[in-house]
């Protein structure tokens, strides 16, 4: 384990390194100020389940729109540079919610405002991602392919790392932490990350000869000064004297040094427009052919519908576990933890173990056991455990753990494989596509929860229907076993 992470830090850099660690480190570490979040939505907000999960569903979708970021920082340098500027303006977005959250009173009790306020840090939350999700893309590219998988392995095992200490020193925060102190202390991260950003190099950095160059030695450029001379030897008549001679040729080349400039200007902006519209252009087209290749838009289809056809009654059984089963914040917060052991888990098994195998058995597995895992949920709001002597602790440890092992071994293959696919010179759009199918995935798995909850009539204070949604959303997680056919048959995480 020390070996391949010196072998990476060689390869790549110690400075590069760092930089992804510890922005997946800091992704994960949100559980630790989102737990607060979901609290105060619930306690000082006093929202209901469906209301809760409005503000939620709302505050994650700039992760629906990551592409949008993504082609620009592909196609939009700042001075030359790709990425780090923009991780920079992301870094920004991220921290300035944080601080007004922390230092506002009005601002934490106002549903509306407290949304648009996690609206923008999860805008400069996703930025962030997209650009060091290119980042990861470019340096394996350029240095070793075989390098993909294990930095996509580790970025995930630090993202767990940071869930783990998040989940635990959140349960601990809200114990003893006011609610503003929480997000100030939080606010930390993305000021640390601002710092880093200055040491890493930009990859992607283009010279100035890479960039338009502007001409101001062509034919038009001669008949507008000889029309500047004209108009200005018109304005100015003769007149006896060498003082007027002087004063007249000065105001001559003042004129013609202005229209010269005012010219250059105009010209260097439309160049400029126009290089950017043929970078659009060019990254629109690159990318229109890549998902129309079958090995890109058949497992991506796939992997949207396994997404939307399973609703999510996540808030649902939040609401459940704190009401009904009377679960304390410090357990809750055992269970994020042992997620997130899971998560980290999956992460290193699935490089080690399981990236030379058959993707329709990887994801006929994972659907298989998920929806077992699911009927542990069946089985706790029943009270089936209950009645042999097993605890509702025990059960809720025991499906978390287990949920997020088998999901990241069907999410590791399309992390892998959309850094192996994608073009030079869209790393960031291309990438950040592949995400954001299954961020809307993710967010249309909630809505239609949502909307399932809201027709059988489960909410906060009465959940007699509960065991009947989590028995459809059993059914519905096997349906995308019916798509399997959209994955190449030969597939496998390491080669399509």
């Amino acid at each position: 384990m020390i070996g391949w992470i010196k072998e990476l830090r060689i390869t790549f850099g110690a400075s590069f390194l760092w930089l992804i660690c510890f922005i997946y480190f800091s992704q994960g570490l949100r559980s630790f100020v989102w737990t607060a979040v979901s609290y105060q939505l619930k306690y000082g907000l006093k929202l209901s389940s469906s209301a809760s999960q409005f503000v939620t569903s709302i505050s994650f979708v700039p992760w629906s729109i990551k592409p949008i970021f993504g082609i620009i920082s592909d196609c939009i340098p700042i001075k030359g540079r790709k990425r780090i500027p923009y991780l920079v303006i992301a870094t920004l977005f991220s921290l300035f919610p944080w601080l007004i959250l922390g230092s506002w009173e009005s601002l934490r009790d106002s549903k509306h405002q407290l949304m648009i306020l996690l609206l923008l840090q999860n805008m400069g939350s996703a930025m962030a991602d997209v650009v060091i999700d290119a980042m990861i893309t470019e340096a394996a590219r350029h240095e070793k392919a075989t390098f993909s998988g294990d930095l996509q392995a580790i970025s995930w095992m630090t993202m767990a790392l940071g869930g783990i200490c998040g989940s635990l020193f959140g349960t601990y925060a809200l114990n003893n932490f006011q609610m503003h102190n929480i997000f100030l202390l939080f606010s930390v991260l993305p000021a640390v990350q601002l710092f880093s950003c200055r040491f890493v190099a930009d990859s992607s950095s283009i010279s100035s000869s890479q960039l338009p160059e502007f001409s101001t030695s062509n034919d038009s450029d001669i008949d507008i000064l000889d029309e500047a001379r004209l108009s200005t030897e018109s304005a100015s008549p003769p007149k006896p004297g060498t003082l007027m001679r002087k004063r007249s040729h000065k105001s001559s080349k003042k004129i013609l040094n202005n229209i010269l400039s005012k010219y250059q200007e105009t010209e260097k902006d439309e160049s400029l427009l126009s290089n950017w519209f043929q970078s659009f252009k060019r990254a629109g087209y690159t990318l229109f052919n890549a998902i129309r290749r079958p090995i890109i838009f058949r497992p991506m289809g796939w992997f949207f519908l396994a997404q939307v056809t399973v609703p999510n009654l996540s808030n649902v059984m939040f609401y459940y576990q704190t009401e009904v089963l009377n679960l304390e914040a410090s357990f809750l917060g055992t269970e994020r933890v042992n997620g997130w052991i899971g998560l980290m888990f999956g992460s290193f098994t699935y490089n080690c173990f399981l990236k030379k195998m058959k993707l329709r058995k990887i994801l006929m597995f994972a659907h298989i056991t998920l929806a077992q895992l699911t009927l542990l949920d069946l089985i706790l709001v029943s009270r089936i455990n209950v009645s042999h002597g097993i605890s509702d602790k025990v059960m809720v440890l025991f499906g978390s753990a287990f949920s997020d092992v088998v999901n990241q071994f069907k999410f590791m293959p399309f992390l892998i494989l959309s850094g192996q696919l994608c073009p030079p010179g869209i790393e960031g759009t291309l990438f950040a596509l592949y995400m954001s199918v299954n961020n809307f995935g993710s967010a249309m798995s909630s809505f239609f929860g949502d909307t399932l909850a809201s027709v059988l009539n489960i909410s906060s204070g009465s959940f007699d229907n509960l065991s009947l949604g989590i028995g459809i959303q059993v059914v519905c997680t096997l349906i995308p076993l019916v798509f399997l056919f959209l994955i190449p048959k030969d597939a496998t995480g390491i080669t399509i």
